[in-house]
């Protein structure tokens, strides 16, 4: 048999072309290794930073999540810390500041000022001064109506749909709102978040209110959400509107609330000024 004779330089050129061939082989399959690596890093991190707030939302009904983020999402809210706002009253300004992690409450008004630390609601009054009220039953009741819609993403909350309420030639869906056993002050307490169909925003809320019987109350009361204004990205209240009440239906106004001088940050204030201060009343 013949064989061919291969000259030398020959056979290290091939040898030299197979050489950088595998070379570029392996480099190709390390380039595509890493990014392979990198895509699942990012698709993980992606995931990560998405799952929370996909279980947030979760938690609720999904007509409840496009009013919240009708009014600038839940996401926003939860990252707001100190919530202030004032009212006028007859005997002059009434400024309530809230923690909204710990819902410690202050509110100064002229003669009294009330406040809750945590443990305990206190009072404490201008000398000669009576108030009136029931301090354990006001000291949030206008921080819960002015921290609609959000603050019925609270915990201990069930929800359920509820009968729309139509009124003046609209209709608004409705959704119920109810507390576990033992959830706050009042768990009979009940509320519907009634809402525009087109816009998603609030449009009504209708209450009933069982703080002072601790039974479940047959009678509603309503108030119109009438205009928002823009407070750091969110849409809260500027003024709300209580109506006069037939067959637990909305008839005519009653009285309006307007609330100035609004301050929402991420900001901690100094819980001190929440404590019970020397000469208050701890209301038992």
């Amino acid at each position: 048999m013949i064989r061919q004779k291969i000259h030398p330089e020959v056979s290290g050129q091939k040898l030299f072309k197979m050489k950088k061939l595998i070379f570029i082989l392996v480099l190709l399959v390390t380039i595509t290794a890493c990014k392979s690596k990198t895509e699942e890093k990012e698709a993980s991190h992606e995931e990560q930073t998405e799952t929370p707030m996909a279980v947030e939302k979760a938690k609720y009904p999904e007509s409840l999540v496009k009013v919240f983020d009708a009014h600038g999402g839940l996401d926003t809210w939860k990252q707001m810390r100190t919530l202030e706002f004032s009212m006028e009253k007859p005997e002059g300004y009434e400024i309530t500041t809230t923690d909204l992690k710990e819902r410690y409450a202050l509110v100064e008004m002229p003669k009294h000022t009330i406040g809750y630390d945590g443990l305990s609601v206190w009072m404490k009054s201008k000398p000669g001064a009576k108030y009136e009220g029931n301090p354990k039953f006001y000291y949030n009741l206008m921080f819960y109506f002015y921290a609609m819609p959000f603050v019925l993403a609270d915990d201990g909350i069930i929800y359920s749909d509820a009968e729309p309420l139509e009124i003046d030639g609209k209709t608004y869906p409705g959704i119920q709102i109810s507390y576990g056993s033992g959830v706050g002050a009042s768990p009979e307490d009940e509320y519907v978040l009634y809402y525009d169909a087109n816009t998603n925003k609030m449009a009504w809320l209708g209450y009933t209110v069982t703080f002072f019987t601790k039974e479940k109350a047959k009678e509603w009361h309503y108030i119109k959400y009438t205009e928002w204004q823009d407070v750091e990205g969110l849409l809260l209240p500027e003024t709300i509107v209580w109506y006069n009440v037939e067959n637990n239906r909305p008839t005519s106004i009653k009285n309006n609330v307007k609330f100035t001088n609004i301050s929402l940050t991420k900001d901690k204030m100094d819980l001190r000024m929440y404590m019970m201060p020397d000469g208050a009343e701890e209301i038992q």
